[in-house]
């Protein structure tokens, strides 16, 4: 709602979408866009010594409001996205939703003097699988067993040598598992769901391929795939960021991230060049002292100001 009302001040169309992103169309050459949900945490929201405290105010509350200024400032296209830090449906509708701009500027915290153009991609799913009850002193594998010997050939599947830096690498990751007899005693049960982050020389259904094939027992129900992207640093609005940088006495840093964000969505579904750009330092996403300096604030939205000119 305030950022509604912000772009009702400064007398620009905004509306609510049907999943809920905020929509402020303008000029198309660029579309800047962040989201508005963040991961739950409940830090003080204080002002001490020039910095704001308090959840999401680097992931990506700061980067939103560094967006919307430049938005209301140059004029150009406006979208705040929900559900980022789930499943990106408010990318997904968007991108669905209406044809591809000229190009794309997302919303992350990369510090205000770094450009990100890069992220690992994402598979997630659940492993189930169910064995006869027995007596714990029989040598046959019961579901536990059959789903802890999934995940170690799965590991092996898709293992890379660890000298390869860790946007190189899959890095599977278990992050729920479940298991025991039924209520009726008469069976086991595993669950097991995991995570894959996948690097630019892999696919989600390439991993997706290795973790199916390593089952014995047992099933695999998918639930989210998002490949991983990798901009060149020589588009448009690199090379734009890297001026704008530098014109502020700054040294563009040129940054690939392990994690995966909305610019997956769009860099899979549009044909244009895309970057994340946003103040904050990424070290503090979802931390408990999660904080932002106000004059980083203030030289990203110098950078964006400066990047805009060259590019709208």
């Amino acid at each position: 709602d305030r950022l509604i009302e912000f772009f009702n001040t400064h007398d620009r169309a905004v509306y609510r979408d049907d999943a809920g992103n905020v929509r402020a169309p303008g000029d198309d050459s660029v579309l800047l866009t962040s989201h508005l949900d963040t991961v739950p945490g409940a830090i003080p929201v204080r002002i001490e010594d020039d910095t704001l405290w308090g959840r999401g105010s680097v992931d990506a509350k700061g980067a939103l409001a560094a967006l919307a200024v430049t938005a209301v400032r140059s004029g150009a296209s406006f979208v705040g996205v929900v559900d980022e830090e789930r499943r990106s449906r408010g990318a997904r509708y968007l991108v669905d939703d209406r044809k591809a701009p000229a190009a794309v500027i997302n919303g992350e915290p990369s510090g205000w003097d770094g450009v990100t153009l890069g992220y690992r991609g994402l598979l997630a799913g659940t492993y189930v699988t169910t064995s006869e009850s027995g007596h714990t002193s029989r040598p046959s594998n019961n579901a536990i067993q059959d789903a802890l010997d999934w995940w170690t050939r799965v590991e092996s599947a898709v293992a890379t040598d660890e000298w390869h830096p860790a946007f190189e690498r899959v890095t599977p990751k278990p992050v729920a598992v479940d298991g025991g007899t039924t209520a009726d005693g008469l069976s086991v049960e595993a669950t097991m769901a995991v995570e894959f982050r996948i690097p630019p020389d892999r696919t989600a259904s390439g991993v997706k391929e290795l973790a199916d094939g390593a089952l014995e027992t047992g099933t695999v129900n998918w639930q989210d795939a998002v490949d991983p992207v990798f901009e060149s640093p020589r588009t448009p609005v690199a090379r734009a960021f890297r001026a704008a940088i530098r014109a502020a006495d700054g040294e563009p840093r040129m940054l690939r991230k392990t994690g995966t964000s909305d610019m997956n969505v769009y860099a899979t579904a549009w044909d244009c060049p895309i970057v994340s750009y946003g103040p904050g330092d990424s070290a503090l996403d979802h931390a408990p002292d999660e904080r932002l300096p106000l004059s980083a604030y203030d030289r990203a939205v110098g950078a964006l100001e400066t990047a805009m000119e060259r590019l709208v």
